[in-house]
């Protein structure tokens, strides 16, 4: 073999050639921030636009079914013209029982915002020691199972004979509707502990407080809130049928009030703040569920 021969054995293989118009291809770089808003509008985009949409289609077929006759529920268009002014001044106040929606709601969100409170506290109790007491159990869940079933209006004679006040008695027919649930699903959460859990308390001698914090409260949490999910719906729906009765300021007076003056498309009006406000309840207490539970489901 020859010398050259030897040395082009030796030499290294030379680089590939490039076919004419190939580009390099460069490092691939983090999404720019233009990206990441963009996604962020398309995620906003499927959560908005499927019931925006939606809302769109219900108003067109309402138009068209009720936009040519004068009885019955106003058509959307007619809303419009009959209750523009509540619609685009909700905060309005010219004392007494005048004001605007806002104020209305505002008002009883507090009644709420106070039974609600009670009912978590004591409801809450009662759950953990029907889930935690056998005793407890047999003697107590009979009693709530048929108590729950009774509609918060029929407290409200009883609630007025007993306290003779308007305020009080509204406030006593939030508790007493929305506490059931409470109860209820707190002592399934209790009950449906984990039994290793519970060995593990056992093993590691846990004190009765050390076993509410680090064994019974992560654990049933997830139980407890979706009981103060249902009983905040529920709250809001017993203090619109008290007011109706009860009389005074609030968004539940405000459509009875509404009602006697046959001002039906105020009623529409203030039928969508009562759905978006227990919306956002709904949502307001699922979002404290989850920050409670880190991360987990509520």
């Amino acid at each position: 073999m020859s010398m050259t021969a030897q040395r082009l054995d030796a030499d290294p293989a030379p680089p590939p050639i490039k076919p004419a118009g190939a580009v390099a291809q460069l490092p691939e770089r983090p999404p720019a921030l233009s990206g990441k808003i963009a996604d962020a509008l398309g995620g906003a985009a499927k959560v908005i636009i499927p019931p925006a949409i939606t809302i769109l289609v219900i108003l067109g077929l309402w138009q068209v079914a009720a936009g040519g006759s004068n009885a019955g529920l106003p058509a959307p268009s007619a809303i419009w013209t009959d209750s523009r002014d509540l619609i685009l001044h909700p905060f309005y106040d010219h004392g007494g029982v005048d004001k605007g929606l806002f104020w209305h709601v505002v008002t009883s969100l507090s009644r709420v915002a106070i039974g609600f409170s009670f009912s978590a506290v004591v409801g809450i109790g009662l759950g953990v020691l029907v889930g935690a007491s056998k005793w407890a159990h047999r003697g107590l869940d009979p009693i709530f199972q048929v108590l729950r079933t009774v509609p918060p209006l029929a407290w409200l004679p009883l609630s007025l004979a007993a306290l003779h006040q308007a305020q009080p008695s509204a406030l006593f027919v939030i508790f007493i509707t929305s506490i059931w649930p409470i109860i209820i699903n707190t002592a399934v959460g209790v009950r449906n502990i984990p039994q290793d859990y519970v060995n593990v308390a056992r093993v590691l001698r846990l004190s009765p407080i050390e076993y509410f914090f680090k064994i019974l409260a992560p654990a049933t949490t997830p139980y407890v809130f979706t009981g103060l999910r249902i009983g905040v719906g529920m709250s809001w729906l017993a203090i619109i049928a008290s007011e109706m009765l009860l009389g005074g300021v609030g968004i539940g007076f405000f459509i009875w009030d509404q009602y006697n003056a046959s001002r039906i498309s105020d009623i529409i009006v203030a039928l969508v703040w009562v759905g978006l406000v227990g919306f956002a309840l709904d949502r307001f207490v699922a979002l404290i569920g989850r920050v409670v539970a880190r991360g987990g489901p509520a």
